[in-house]
């Protein structure tokens, strides 16, 4: 088998409110706002990191799928959000501490402070403004 050439070029996380979510990632995480559209009075939002122009978040309205979504569809992944079990994403950083500190002091929801994890890596967790859980790993 020959091995293929593959990146992650973009994931998509669910919003329920674009200028929380926007202030977020861009005001809190520091990410750079790469593209924003607006179709049927919603919004989608592509974000990502500084010096890293090939990969990216997409920031898109919740309950919003290539085919239909039914009406308890959107009231499940609603409800799912609202507990902070729908989406996660994890991201990586060499100051932890420094991070964690950023955003903590920005008012987001801490799930987790800093922690060794007996899995043998050291990360934190919060929530987004859309309840989606952002883990960041201390890079080593």
């Amino acid at each position: 088998m020959t091995a293929m050439d593959l990146t992650i070029h973009a994931t998509f996380l669910p919003h329920d409110d674009p200028d929380a979510s926007l202030a977020f990632y861009r005001d809190t995480l520091g990410f750079e706002v790469r593209n924003q559209v607006g179709y049927g009075g919603k919004r989608w939002i592509t974000v990502g990191p500084a010096g890293q122009p090939g990969t990216s978040i997409v920031l898109h309205p919740a309950a919003v799928g290539p085919g239909p979504v039914t009406d308890d569809e959107r009231r499940t992944i609603v409800e799912m959000m609202a507990k902070g079990s729908y989406a996660a994403i994890i991201l990586a950083t060499a100051d932890l501490d420094g991070t964690f500190a950023r955003v903590q002091a920005s008012g987001a929801e801490v799930v987790q402070e800093p922690t060794a994890q007996p899995y043998g890596v050291r990360d934190c967790a919060f929530r987004d403004p859309a309840g989606n859980l952002i883990r960041i790993n201390e890079m080593r």
